[in-house]
């Protein structure tokens, strides 16, 4: 047998790197990113992260204690762009710079995106000041995004909640259901509706609630993805998605 050894030639690395930390019970973060990045020269890359049920602010802290691991072997020794961490409430339990300082142990030269960070971003993007805020969670759960939200001084004219104790449950809410729900929901003066978690099948329906309601509607994956990819220079108009995409 001839052997011969051949030296390879490796490609030269230009798209930007995106890691997601994803819940491990979320069945749809990953479609909803692939559905806005689809189009666009993205390397995107996805772990997960063990939940813990029921939930609750001490099982989404104990949660977080693995993010720098997680992180990690998101191609491990390799630098990434920006890593997400893909829990809104979870976000809000931990905070935010601690979630970034672990994320940061793993991937130091990586932006840092979360739900709630992004939608304080986006909020002011889209020059809102009063918000009707609705989420799945617990009603205590529930409370602390609502005080989340006021801390960051933002006005909350209404608020509505399904009190689902699991994420799992979460994700198997009918998606026409929520959006019966969310079209009937008094949302008093609110400039945007904000409709929080990661697991929601929210962003498939926010262009016609938007039509419904005449107001800007924010959800959890519509914003992250958005912050995200502001976060690695994609600015470009993106269709289908709400009025947020088209700033």
């Amino acid at each position: 047998m001839h052997s011969v050894k051949i030296e390879p030639k490796y490609a030269e690395l230009s798209n930007p790197r995106v890691g997601l930390i994803a819940l491990a019970t979320d069945f749809r973060i990953e479609k909803d990113f692939i559905s806005v990045i689809k189009d666009q020269n993205i390397d995107f890359f996805v772990n997960r992260i063990h939940c813990y049920f029921p939930l609750t602010s001490e099982n989404l802290i104990k949660m977080s204690g693995t993010v720098t691991e997680i992180s990690k072997d998101i191609l491990p020794n390799e630098k990434l762009d920006c890593v997400v961490y893909g829990c809104t409430s979870g976000t809000i339990a931990a905070g935010y710079e601690n979630i970034k300082k672990k994320i940061n142990l793993a991937k130091p030269e990586a932006e840092v995106t979360t739900p709630s960070t992004a939608a304080i971003n986006a909020l002011k993007k889209m020059n809102v000041k009063k918000i009707a805020i609705f989420t799945p969670y617990s009603k205590v759960l529930n409370d602390q995004v609502i005080e989340y939200f006021k801390g960051e001084n933002f006005e909350i004219s209404s608020n509505a909640y399904f009190d689902i104790l699991n994420d799992l449950d979460i994700g198997k809410v009918d998606e026409d259901y929520l959006y019966e729900t969310l079209s009937k929901m008094d949302l008093g003066d609110a400039d945007a509706l904000f409709i929080s978690c990661t697991a929601l099948p929210a962003l498939s329906i926010i262009d016609k609630l938007e039509k419904k309601l005449n107001k800007v509607v924010l959800s959890s994956n519509q914003v992250l993805i958005w912050d995200t990819l502001q976060s690695i220079g994609k600015k470009n108009a993106i269709e289908g998605f709400g009025k947020l995409f088209k700033n």
